[in-house]
């Protein structure tokens, strides 16, 4: 889930200052670690934005106010959850993130593998949206309150990294099962587009027993993993058309492995409500925000 600054925005009123956004990427040198993004953000237009199907855990260190998402906006403002340090499992639909006019953060990617060591339990115990404080103790938000005094940015990535290097050091959890692991990287590996009979017998499982261990360890199954690494391969394609690439969707749904266009576009509207043009015209003043590499990468 993305949930930094300049998503998809549907206005609610005007402001009088001028939009300025700020990103910042770096890798931090922590086993299980994806990519880090500080982001900072003025004077956006107040509305919501969305949390995009990942198959990363989504972790962030909110260093203005609380982050208030949910899953169901026409429920209202009582649906919601505010989190100061959000801590997200995996999920297929998309999330609505309420934007301020300021936004201040560290975002991380989490490689699911690493839940068990990072967060002490596997990411199919996660919620699809928690405080990480309640996950990781007070020494979170301690962390947090460090961040909050407007630290540049390296000094606070780093201190970010030496926190989870502590969590890893001092974990106690044993890891996934080596049959998941394989299995991960294998659906990696194929970005997503590779048979469950292949991955059965790559991992000497059936397809019951896996798809079980698979959700009690990752919180989806197999199928429904390789269809988020299959979309978010297909969808930094499509942020690259913004760059020059050259590819049309239809070039980008037969490389991903897609039946056709349409079937890009189908799964493009269950993960984003929105078509490959339509959520890109969205994205497009931020798509820089886009750092998270593909889990082989």
């Amino acid at each position: 889930m993305y949930v930094a600054p300049g998503g998809v925005a549907a206005d609610t009123g005007t402001v009088d200052t001028v939009a300025t956004s700020e990103f910042r990427a770096t890798r931090l040198a922590v086993p299980g670690v994806a990519t880090t993004v500080g982001y900072r953000s003025t004077g956006l237009p107040q509305g919501t934005h969305l949390g995009l199907p990942s198959p990363y855990l989504t972790f962030i260190f909110s260093l203005e106010g609380p982050v208030e998402t949910t899953f169901d906006p026409d429920r209202g403002a009582d649906d919601r959850q505010a989190t100061t340090i959000l801590l997200s499992g995996l999920h297929t639909s998309p999330a609505f993130v309420v934007q301020p006019e300021r936004q201040s953060g560290i975002q991380l990617a989490i490689n699911p593998l690493a839940s068990r060591a990072l967060f002490g339990v596997p990411a199919g115990e996660l919620p699809l949206v928690g405080e990480g404080e309640d996950v990781l103790g007070s020494a979170a938000e301690r962390l947090r309150q460090r961040l909050m005094q407007e630290l540049p940015w390296e000094q606070g990535f780093a201190e970010v990294g030496r926190y989870l290097r502590r969590r890893l050091e001092d974990s106690r959890t044993p890891p996934p099962r080596a049959e998941l692991v394989a299995g991960w990287t294998w659906i990696a590996r194929h970005r997503g587009s590779g048979s469950m009979e292949g991955l059965s017998r790559h991992v000497h499982l059936g397809p019951r027993q896996l798809s079980t261990l698979f959700d009690r360890e990752f919180g989806v199954s197999p199928k429904r993993l390789s269809r988020l690494m299959r979309f978010h391969n297909a969808k930094r394609r499509v942020v690259a058309t913004t760059h020059g690439s050259g590819e049309s969707v239809a070039d980008i749904a037969a490389d991903c492995g897609y039946a056709d266009h349409s079937h890009l576009v189908r799964e493009f509207r269950e993960f984003t409500s929105l078509s490959p043009t339509g959520w890109l015209e969205h994205e497009r003043r931020n798509v820089q925000a886009e750092t998270y590499p593909y889990p082989e990468d």
